[in-house]
């Protein structure tokens, strides 16, 4: 047999396209041509394959002509994943493979010059879409427990070229990996019982928790924003599957662990300096951003007016729709971005307005400039924002300590319930869908459209206080919101008119 079709895919974000290694050999000129818009890493592995045949001991087929095919010829293929596939049909077409040993199978993995097969990134969506047709799949050892997540998939494992040609002549079959689903992983150590004081801000980060809502804390240095940022995580309900594997396929494509991170809500701070990129995600390889990392998590984002102001207006769009569209020229990428937004600011340049124990040093000008970093459109987007306030002395060492994580988290599973069963958290509820659900009295409607004009606040800002009064009115077990859940939601937008003041 001189043509050979082997089934393996190429990695398009979190997609998994298929793709069909065609291999020809023709008499003629001796030579390999590698076609089907190849990249720099796949049309290298003509040369990798060669020496990886050679050494394994097949014999490669240096008389022939060989036209190496990665269909459909307009899909970009990137990395090394394909050479096992170039390999197996190369096998195929000179006679040394079976063709119908590799009826119903897939493949991918990098090679060796050796003939060893080397893992590759972006595996767990490959095994979810051979999954989903049925094939079975052969990859690299290391690539095993990650594609083995993907459920019922025969996951095919070695270590060497040669154990998978004797896996396929029937010589030494390959046993299927199994892996048991690994448990979801406790929340983090971190948890809301260490947090002295600041009744306000552990009040908010519950709010938030209960129903996903953005939240933005101001306060002098040192006052626990950056700890309370880090127990949000732990007062989340755990991932369900389908919310893990998610997870876990960005992580995969990202090139990260998986298993040590498995069930576990994420928690990404990158630092102030980090670029729009990095943040959203693009490059000329377009790769999952720190905003598709935190997916179905916490995005951390510490001293939030020393980010460039590019950086945070490209998280617009992505706050409101859940997901980040990456297009280039050629091709374009979809990433999920369905995170928690909580950052942490100074109030001013020196951190130290209204703060009882040092002086601010700062100018009315250079607070202006400083707090005038954030837009408006991206405060409106923040449903909570909250002040927190140096701690007398009294509070740091008095021994009272507030709730732990575990008891706050049963009211925010109980509150999440209440929203489930409306068909969304009360952050991602339509307008229309918020309206009938707050269903407000027509006194209460009159009473809060004057307070939204005297504190000027937008129409996306009226639509934040109404998500955040239904998640306080969940959180209280009322079946609509009263005039105190109105209240106390328009209370978390001072901040917001201080900062656009």
């Amino acid at each position: 047999m001189t043509l050979a079709i082997i089934h393996t895919r190429a990695g398009l974000g979190l997609e998994a396209p298929e793709v069909q290694v065609e291999v020809h050999l023709a008499n003629g000129l001796p030579g390999m041509t590698l076609v089907g818009l190849p990249e720099a890493a796949v049309k290298e592995s003509r040369e990798r394959v060669r020496s990886a045949l050679v050494n394994a001991g097949f014999d490669f087929p240096n008389t022939r002509r060989i036209t190496l095919n990665l269909a459909p010829a307009d899909l970009p293929k990137e990395g090394g994943r394909f050479d096992l596939p170039i390999a197996l049909g190369l096998l195929v077409a000179s006679g040394q493979v079976p063709a119908e040993a590799l009826e119903g199978i897939e493949s991918a993995g990098e090679l060796a010059l050796d003939g060893r097969l080397r893992p590759v990134t972006g595996v767990l969506p490959l095994a979810m879409a051979t999954r989903a047709v049925g094939r079975r799949l052969i990859v690299p050892r290391a690539n095993a427990d990650e594609a083995a997540l993907a459920g019922d998939l025969e996951v095919l494992p070695a270590d060497h070229l040669l154990e998978v040609v004797a896996h396929l002549l029937g010589q030494s079959p390959i046993a299927r990996h199994r892996l048991a689903r690994p448990a979801a992983i406790a929340g983090p150590g971190a948890d809301l019982i260490d947090v002295r004081g600041q009744h306000q801000a552990r009040r908010a980060l519950e709010v938030a928790a209960a129903g996903g809502h953005n939240l933005l804390f101001a306060g002098p240095p040192g006052t626990g924003k950056t700890m309370l940022a880090s127990r949000l995580p732990g007062i989340l309900p755990p991932l369900s599957e389908d919310e893990a594997l998610e997870v876990a396929a960005i992580r995969s494509v990202s090139g990260l662990a998986l298993r040590e991170q498995w069930g576990q809500r994420p928690f990404r701070a990158p630092h102030h300096t980090a670029s729009a990129v990095a943040l959203v995600g693009g490059g000329s390889k377009p790769r999952p951003g720190e905003i598709s990392l935190a997916h179905h998590g916490v995005l951390f984002l510490d001293e939030f007016p020393e980010f460039s102001r590019h950086v945070l207006e490209v998280m617009r769009e992505p706050m409101e729709s859940g997901q980040i569209h990456i297009a280039r020229a050629s091709h374009e990428r979809r990433y999920p971005a369905r995170f928690q937004l909580v950052a942490a600011m100074n109030p001013c340049p020196c951190g130290h307005l209204g703060d009882p124990r040092n002086r601010c040093q700062c100018t009315a000008a250079q607070i202006q400039r400083y707090q005038a970093r954030l837009s408006g459109p991206l405060l409106d987007r923040i449903d909570l924002q909250v002040e927190v306030p140096a701690l007398p002395p009294e509070q740091l060492t008095s021994r009272a300590v507030g709730e732990p994580s575990a008891v706050v988290r049963e009211r925010v599973m109980a509150a999440r319930a209440r929203q489930q069963a409306r068909g969304a958290l009360n952050a991602h509820l339509a307008g229309r869908e918020l309206e009938a659900a707050c269903g407000l009295e027509a006194a209460d409607r009159a009473w809060l459209a004057g307070v939204l004009e005297r504190l000027r606040l937008s129409a996306r800002a009226y639509h934040r206080v109404l998500r955040v009064a239904l998640t306080l009115a969940d959180l209280a077990g009322a079946p609509r919101p009263e005039r105190d859940q109105l209240i106390e939601a328009i209370g978390y937008r001072q901040l917001d008119r201080m900062l656009k003041g």
